[in-house]
């Protein structure tokens, strides 16, 4: 039997937030990356959380922040999990006193294996799909063959997720969680609430 998460990420309203949570979403991201069209503001992010119920894991994606600037985040804003998707060392993961994912883009011909042995203090690896110049939320999926068995890390498997497809990956994949933000949305950053409780439904669906 399968126990997969799912997160919703790129969340800029209240409603959506709720939404998520009320289909059965496991995780909600929330954008810190000043060029995303998904960006929050440190209050944006704190009046959604402040309205979530209990035992939904908060997630904040950071993309090459300075330390500063993380630090200020982390002051304002009651995050549970940190996400970096940027070209981030293990260091610069570590630290924060917050368990962290690290992202990877995959491509052809990159050693995931190495990748992940490279984030020893990961709670788990997050596979998207590689676009040049774009370090996310691109809703592109990638080659899930590339992803070889027997990782050292949980896999939370991203990337052109949608409500139609997501089964398939899963079901070839077997990650340990599923990450979606285009493949859920009316308009950038604006979720179709139909679509995440539809997302929702075809994970449950593989338990």
């Amino acid at each position: 039997m399968s126990s997969v998460r799912s997160k919703i990420c790129g969340i800029t309203r209240t409603e959506d937030a709720l939404a998520a949570v009320e289909a059965g979403a496991d995780a909600l991201g929330f954008v810190f990356y000043a060029k995303s069209p998904r960006a929050v503001t440190f209050e944006q992010a704190r009046r959604i959380i402040k309205a979530l119920p209990p035992f939904v894991t908060t997630v904040g994606l950071f993309v090459n922040a300075s330390r500063c600037e993380l630090g200020e985040i982390l002051d304002a804003v009651p995050l549970d999990l940190l996400q970096f998707h940027g070209d981030e060392t293990a260091a610069d993961c570590e630290g924060w006193h917050r368990p962290y994912i690290k992202a990877l883009r995959v491509k052809a011909g990159d050693d995931i294996a190495a990748a992940c042995e490279a984030f020893p203090g990961a709670s788990g690896i997050l596979l998207d799909a590689y676009v040049e110049g774009v370090p996310g939320g691109t809703g592109e999926a990638f080659d899930w063959s590339l992803i070889p068995q027997g990782l050292s890390k949980p896999i939370i498997l991203a990337g052109g997720l949608t409500p139609d497809n997501v089964a398939e990956a899963i079901a070839r994949v077997r990650p340990y969680a599923v990450d979606v933000s285009g493949g859920v949305e009316a308009s950038k950053g604006i979720k179709d609430h139909a679509k995440i409780r539809a997302f929702i439904k075809a994970v449950h669906t593989m338990m």
